[in-house]
């Protein structure tokens, strides 16, 4: 998935009929920063387009105040998980068994394996069209550098007409942007909402000034780029995405490769295996810490 899908959750797609920046460039020699974003951008849908690996790894995540770890194993048919905890106690027996059935029941069900991948599909394609409009949306600039990381500041570019009610949002929005200038690939951002935002006048919903996000990606295998930590607090009611809400906290971890071709039934062989190995383990071994900074436990192949 596009790692920075969680803006979209916020903003959704939006046409811009605005010209392309100038290409000349700054005083130091480097490219205007939005062309700098674009040129960033294209390389992160590019790698996007020809990734087609698959991976075991950690998921934690933390919404209406409850947090759950969870093994997941992408296959191509679809992706599979295991409750492993849920605030720090590990499952029942019994309803560990529950869990093994209901594993069986969707892998026999492709049908269910299918709708829950589109649902991924249909969030990634609204993704791609909104990192396609951020520079011509935002107004960036240059800030420090460190190593190859490049800050870029951004905020709402004040010629915006949004088309819709949902990319009204873009003109709320200041944040940071982190990237690797020289493998061009998007590291981490965080923005927040200035102001709030009404929908039909209320009506289709709303979200409150104060609302913040923060993404991360990592390298987990030299080449490949995967979604680390999510944060989302977006007070208020507008839920645009089937797979993301405006209130989530998510850590991935423990990025294994899997094989490009695994099918479900295989993945699930995988994914018995895995909660055989870590279901002895204390607890307090499957939770960790989730926060706005987070670091990545990253195991390659």
């Amino acid at each position: 998935m596009v790692v920075f899908r969680v803006i979209t959750a916020v903003v959704l797609t939006v046409s811009l009929p605005f010209a392309c920046p100038s290409s000349s460039q700054t005083s130091d020699g480097r490219p205007p920063a939005n062309e700098f974003v674009r040129q960033i951008i294209d390389n992160e849908l590019q790698a996007e387009k020809n990734d087609r690996s698959h991976w075991m790894l950690r998921l934690e995540t933390r919404k209406s105040g409850k947090t759950e770890v969870r093994e997941v194993v992408e296959t191509k048919d679809g992706d599979l998980d295991w409750l492993i905890s849920v605030n720090g106690k590990p499952l029942p027996e019994d309803q560990r068994s529950e869990r093994q059935r209901g594993l069986q029941r969707l892998i026999s069900n492709p049908a269910e394996l299918k709708r829950s991948q589109r649902e991924k599909d249909e969030d990634q394609v609204r993704s791609q069209r909104l990192l396609k409009m951020l520079p011509d949306a935002l107004d960036f600039e240059y800030g420090e550098q460190r190593g190859e990381l490049v800050e870029l500041k951004f905020k709402a570019n004040p010629h915006l007409r949004p088309p819709s009610h949902e990319a009204a949002v873009v003109h709320a929005m200041e944040g940071v942007l982190w990237v690797n200038g020289r493998q061009k690939r998007l590291v981490e951002i965080s923005g927040h909402l200035t102001r709030p935002v009404k929908f039909g006048g209320g009506l289709l919903g709303h979200l409150d000034a104060g609302g913040h996000f923060y993404v991360k990606q990592e390298e987990v295998q030299p080449g490949y780029w995967e979604l680390a930590a999510l944060d989302v607090d977006m007070k208020g009611k507008a839920l645009f995405f089937k797979t993301i809400g405006v209130q989530e906290e998510i850590k991935r971890s423990i990025f294994r490769r899997l094989r490009d071709d695994l099918t479900a039934a295989q993945g699930a062989n995988l994914l018995y295996q895995q909660v055989r190995t870590t279901s002895d383990a204390p607890a307090e071994k499957h939770q960790r810490h989730l926060g706005p900074r987070l670091a990545i436990d990253v195991r390659p192949d």
